[in-house]
């Protein structure tokens, strides 16, 4: 018996079987869902779950760090990040694991509140401003695979041509910035950049600790 547990794979339960990156597509279609059920029936509020800077900075409704990073503004909202998710995630997280990965995307989603939550104090317009989406989560994960993959050719959105994932991620960000100050849209940008800091951070990390893995992995996809 020993020598059989030896020579054999672990079992993997269910959830195991399933990757990550797809329970977290489940999870934030559910919880969109769930959440826009409960608000438009006026059973719960907004501020429940919605991430507003005036309620946390009065030290009010604190898990909105947690529960705005799956709740979306819309159904192409939704979208938009669920598809970036499927294709950036599951790169990610075959390189990182599991649990690297997971953590890396919840760290990211709530620092990313916490620096909009902050910079309300400069811009006074935000204090009252809901932020929801998995952006600043996403954000972090392109943060990690510039360090990871840089010269990986991808395309951005409204963009036709490949562009090398080391000016992706920036040129993502300057790309909605200029788009929610030419059309006047609240896209949550200080949010972004949040995310991409935890990545540019844990990217920078394990390059400096697998030195010989990150050259392997760079070229495998250069």
């Amino acid at each position: 018996m020993a020598i059989y547990q030896v020579f054999t794979e672990k079992k993997k339960s269910f959830f195991e079987k399933i990757s990550i990156t797809i329970w977290l597509i489940i999870l934030n279609v559910f919880l969109f869902l769930l959440f826009s059920l409960l608000i438009s029936s006026g059973i719960i509020s907004i501020d429940l779950i919605a991430l507003k800077p005036s309620n946390i900075l009065q030290g009010k409704f604190l898990w909105t760090l947690f529960t705005s990073i799956f709740m979306h503004a819309g159904f192409f909202h939704l979208f938009a990040n669920m598809l970036s998710l499927l294709f950036v995630g599951n790169l990610l997280e075959k390189i990182l694991g599991r649990k690297r990965y997971l953590h890396l995307y919840l760290l990211a989603g709530i620092f990313s509140g916490i620096l909009f939550v902050l910079s309300s104090q400069i811009f006074p317009s935000d204090l009252n401003s809901y932020a929801v989406g998995a952006s600043g989560a996403l954000f972090g994960l392109i943060g990690v695979l510039m360090f990871l993959t840089p010269n990986l050719s991808v395309y951005l959105m409204f963009v036709p041509i490949p562009i090398k994932m080391k000016y992706a991620a920036p040129g993502m960000l300057v790309l909605l910035w200029l788009i929610s100050i030419g059309a006047d849209i609240p896209i949550g940008n200080i949010a972004h950049l949040g995310g991409l800091i935890v990545g540019v951070i844990y990217g920078i990390y394990l390059r400096k600790v697998f030195p010989n893995k990150v050259k392997v992995l760079s070229k495998r996809f250069s």
